[in-house]
């Protein structure tokens, strides 16, 4: 597939945690989920991938063309064809949202003010629509539509957002749904994403392509609907979770029932018991997948 990022053995040593991607694959023209629970690395590889750290080792290849080098440079177009959203303090607390289009104008081309202005409407970040509010005064919630608006004002190829729904009510997480849709389809198949999340769910329709990460590593990746097809989630009596437990990945036992996921290739022992198969969420497969990559091993899940 054409990638906007291909990454090789990209590593980051800390004193108790190290990011070891063997090999990295960002499709172009889609929106891809970077996902896993707090401290999976996340955070690490989006600062290394947005130039935010250089102390790696490995290679980065951005749209084909660019390598990290490239991307330091200046005066390299990758600068302005990546825009990136984070949790850090990007605006100064006492600028105003006038102040960050000044700016913003000046440090990138492509920055558009009118457009920047539309989408502080229409996020509704300025209610009395004056754009005289300080950084400082705006809810969390606020301050990161206000990232979200400023990077989706310039001319980009690829937005690359670090937990970009986190802080957002969901309402605010719906809108952002459709806005993320809006800016892929605007320039399809030119523009890509990829966004952190380590709750899915309420991102999960904007996913096309999902790379799941656990302890530094990635332990899934590929099509939602292909991880679909992969897996299947499974309901039973809990006197038949036995019986089950041999073909499942992950099981879960209440008072009455079980549940879990298997993968897909089981599905003709699986039936062969009183039990419901169904076609997973991303939000079960991924929870599956990290439960298999820390916990599994241990308790003997995973058949051989």
């Amino acid at each position: 597939m054409d990638c906007c990022i291909h990454g090789k053995k990209i590593e980051k040593k800390y004193k108790r945690f190290s990011l070891d991607i063997k090999e990295l694959n960002i499709p172009s023209g889609y929106a891809t989920a970077l996902i896993g629970e707090n401290g999976a690395g996340k955070t690490t590889l989006l600062n290394i991938l947005s130039g935010i750290r250089i102390d790696f080792k490995g290679n980065l290849l951005f749209f084909e063309q660019y390598n990290e080098k490239d991307r330091d440079n200046e005066k390299c177009p990758v600068r302005e064809k990546i825009g990136y959203t984070g949790n850090g303090v990007y605006f100064l607390p006492n600028w105003t949202i006038r102040q960050v289009a000044e700016v913003s104008s000046m440090l990138f081309s492509g920055f558009d003010r009118k457009k920047f202005e539309d989408l502080v409407r229409y996020m509704r970040i300025d209610p009395m629509n004056g754009l005289t509010q300080r950084v400082s005064s705006l809810s969390d919630g606020n301050r990161m539509k206000l990232e979200i608006a400023a990077v989706l004002a310039r001319d980009t190829d690829m937005l690359i957002m670090d937990e970009p729904s986190a802080a957002l009510d969901p309402l605010a997480r719906d809108d952002l749904n459709k806005t993320l849709r809006r800016y892929i389809e605007e320039k399809e198949p030119h523009r890509s994403i990829l966004f952190s999340t380590h709750n899915i769910a309420d991102m999960e329709a904007v996913t096309d392509y999902a790379i799941i990460m656990e302890l530094g590593k990635i332990v899934e990746e590929g099509w939602v609907d292909r991880l679909k097809e992969k897996y299947v989630y499974v309901v039973g009596e809990k006197d038949t979770a036995q019986a089950a437990l041999p073909y499942m990945i992950t099981l879960e036992q209440g008072n009455y029932n079980f549940s879990g996921v298997a993968f897909s290739d089981r599905k003709a022992w699986l039936s062969k018991l009183p039990v419901r198969l169904s076609r997973p969420s991303l939000s079960e497969i991924v929870i599956a997948v990290m439960k298999n990559a820390t916990l599994a091993p241990r308790l003997g899940l995973v058949p051989e």
